[in-house]
């Protein structure tokens, strides 16, 4: 896992990001690579989701052959307001996404890339990969915060998504997580029910916590990969 900071992007901004390689990628210097954006929840770091585990299961299940190699970037959000005051999404879109395609060895096309989020990475997972679903063939929300500002958007961006183009879209939350949790989380997934949007859902025993992503990190990667 490698920790490292962006500065010189479009934005003038500076971002911090850890970044996983896959064992194979300096032996095969050929071969390009999905790439997996994961976003970290409220009050965490850039190192939450390397924290729960995801070089480690990464490792394991490249090895066994249980999953194709892969790129998991884990950015950092500094700002922890509203989405209309946070410029965490230009930053990504901006300067780190184009950053990371042009020094990594990645495969650019929307399908060999997806994005997720717990908690409040959630909620940006899913602000911009409906906004921006020309750039992300995945998403993932575990145990999702939906931004109030982004309510009555979401319909707006599913109208605006052709219906051959929809993303893959992957929803879990615990069962005893927050009543406010619960609500966004099962709000969206009954919206996407009534729309027939295809995608997977998951309520789970557990609560909002690193315990309970941690129990379902396996199955998050492996569904993520499922198309690659």
């Amino acid at each position: 896992m490698e920790v490292s900071q962006l500065n010189d992007g479009a934005s003038g901004k500076v971002m911090d990001y850890r970044i996983y390689l896959p064992a194979c990628y300096d032996d095969l210097p050929d071969l390009r690579y999905p790439v997996l954006y994961l976003i970290h929840g409220q009050s965490a770091t850039d190192d939450q989701w390397d924290r729960l585990g995801v070089d480690d299961i990464m490792d394991r299940l490249v090895a066994a052959q249980d999953l194709p190699p892969f790129i998991v970037v884990m950015p950092r959000d500094l700002i922890w307001g509203s989405a209309e005051e946070d410029p965490f999404d230009e930053e990504l879109l901006q300067d780190l996404l184009p950053y990371i395609d042009s020094h990594y060895r990645t495969q650019s096309e929307r399908h060999f890339r997806a994005i997720g989020g717990l908690s409040r990475g959630g909620g940006w997972a899913i602000h911009l990969g409906l906004e921006h679903w020309e750039l992300f063939g995945a998403v993932g929300l575990h145990s999702p915060a939906i931004f109030w500002s982004d309510v009555s958007s979401v319909k707006k961006w599913l109208n605006a998504i052709p219906y051959e183009s929809m993303p893959r879209i992957y929803i879990d939350v615990g069962r005893n997580d927050r009543p406010e949790i619960l609500e966004s989380a099962t709000w969206f997934e009954e919206l996407l029910t009534q729309r027939e949007i295809s995608h997977e859902w998951h309520l789970f025993a557990g609560y909002h916590e690193e315990a309970y992503w941690t129990a379902h990190l396996e199955q998050y990667l492996r569904w993520y990969a499922a198309d690659w």
